[in-house]
């Protein structure tokens, strides 16, 4: 059985209603204005006056809702992309004797800089108090940040769709890091290329500006019913703090 673990980010959607009602508005007060006669230009002023408000107030709203739109696109591509890691891994397990993730030459084999979980949790989780405030925070909460070192492009820091921004620091990701297992399909291996693949050649790009998908893998270790399972860490790079998924079969 495969367990899940998401970050959810909470928004409210409903960027079209508003756009509606505020539509609507405008046009109420244009059809005002032809319908009275002989309307002076104080009238005029004062309607384009509160035109004018009425876009003013309405634009930082639409600007949250549009913020929050983004975060639940980005959730759900990281949806798509631990989905299809889970059924990489369930291939695996049939095809090569032991399920391993996408860029592991094998499952006792890790993805990326880090080599245990405390690491990569001190890079995407907030410590809060009993206050709710935070007093330990992630490391890795910005796209630019140099944490960013230990963390493996999905698709690849150059794919030609989506690159990773100019200003990340993104751990290399043309070659394998570890030579192919015995059992594991030769030089196809790195992650990129297994990612790909998964997708048809179509790559899941961020709708961040700054945003990118990056992983990592700890290794699983142990054999027969002592063994333990390697872990997926996905995350997108626009702030890996809110925005990632964590798979553990």
């Amino acid at each position: 059985m495969l367990y899940i673990l998401r970050i959810h980010l909470s928004c409210r959607i409903g960027i079209q209603n508003h756009t509606k009602k505020m539509n609507q508005l405008l046009k109420n007060l244009l059809n005002k204005m032809k319908n009275t006669r002989g309307s002076s230009l104080m009238e005029f002023a004062v309607v384009t006056a509160m035109m004018a408000i009425l876009a003013a107030t309405a634009a930082p709203k639409l600007s949250g809702l549009s913020e929050g739109a983004m975060g639940s696109k980005t959730m759900s591509e990281l949806d798509k992309l631990v989905g299809q890691a889970a059924n990489f891994y369930q291939d695996t397990a049939v095809k090569e004797g032991r399920g391993r993730f996408p860029g592991q030459d094998k499952y006792n084999l890790p993805v990326g800089g880090h080599a245990d979980n405390q690491a990569i949790l001190d890079d995407i989780i907030n410590i809060y108090n009993a206050a709710g405030e935070i007093t330990d925070p992630a490391d890795f909460d910005y796209y630019s940040a140099d944490d960013g070192s230990d963390w493996v492009s999905v698709f690849g820091v150059s794919n030609f769709d989506y690159p990773k921004p100019v200003e990340a620091n993104l751990r290399w990701d043309d070659v394998d890091e570890v030579a192919p297992c015995n059992v594991c399909p030769d030089s196809i291996t790195a992650g990129r290329f297994e990612w790909l693949r998964l997708f048809g050649n179509e790559p899941l790009g961020s709708p961040y500006q700054d945003g990118h998908f990056v992983y990592q893998v700890v290794a699983g270790s142990g054999a027969g019913s002592k063994s333990v399972s390697p872990i997926l860490y996905l995350a997108d790079i626009e702030d890996p703090s809110r925005f990632h998924v964590i798979l553990q079969p």
